[in-house]
């Protein structure tokens, strides 16, 4: 892959919870699909809008931006979507499935979470009607971002039914494997390529973008993020 042009038919790749605008262009040039923002004040990878802005406008036009949000009002993350130029938002708590009908109605593409852990569950993925759904295990004081592995395979019924995105423990080394049991289209990754919350190692998250690339999803021409 050369760096900073669009990523080759594989596994989506999206890399969560950047707080530096040089890590997140190092990302999209190094072929991230993705990065993602974390709009969740609890969250040691929380970005304010003015930072976020700053993030979003270093972005090469073949990398979306996903704003993550927790229980947020409709209203805010209108705003937020606006102000930051989002591709894209991810609902990654308890949101009812009529939030995301309004948010898909105002013009955003919507990623809902489910988690095997916790509500909402894996049997609620009908219910949503969402662009496509991630599904991670929801262990640990934070809705996302405990890098809590789990049973992979579990996802991989809705793999065959629903455009979707695995999180939860992926790493450089794992990856792989966690993509063979759960074939989903995309996945989603961010302690597992982390120094410390929010400050991103670029040569795990470059072993993970080559791990990612050998790992082919049921469907290549499905784009999951924008």
């Amino acid at each position: 892959m050369t760096p900073g042009s669009p990523p080759a038919a594989r596994v989506q790749v999206k890399i969560c919870g950047l707080t530096d605008a040089d890590q997140a262009l190092a990302c999209a040039r190094l072929g991230a699909d993705a990065i993602g923002l974390v709009f969740y004040p609890p969250s040691p990878r929380h970005v304010e809008t003015a930072l976020a802005r700053r993030i979003t406008a270093v972005l090469p036009a073949h990398t979306a931006a996903v704003g993550v949000f927790v229980d947020a009002p409709l209203q805010e993350i209108l705003d937020t979507a606006q102000a930051c130029g989002l591709t894209a938002v991810q609902l990654h708590g308890r949101e009812a499935p009529g939030q995301v009908a309004d948010l898909k109605k105002a013009g955003l593409r919507v990623i809902k979470a489910l988690f095997s852990g916790r509500e909402p569950g894996l049997a609620r993925a009908a219910a949503y009607p969402a662009d496509a759904l991630l599904v991670e295990c929801g262990r640990g004081p934070l809705p996302g971002g405990n890098a809590a592995a789990w049973n992979w395979a579990d996802a991989a019924p809705l793999a065959r039914r629903f455009p979707l995105v695995l999180a939860g423990g992926l790493a450089p080394g794992n990856v792989a494997g966690a993509v063979a049991a759960a074939r989903p289209h995309a996945v989603d990754v961010s302690s597992g390529v982390e120094l410390r919350p929010g400050v991103k190692d670029l040569a795990r998250v470059r072993s993970l973008l080559a791990a990612a690339a050998n790992s082919h999803p049921p469907d290549t021409t499905r784009r999951i993020f924008a």
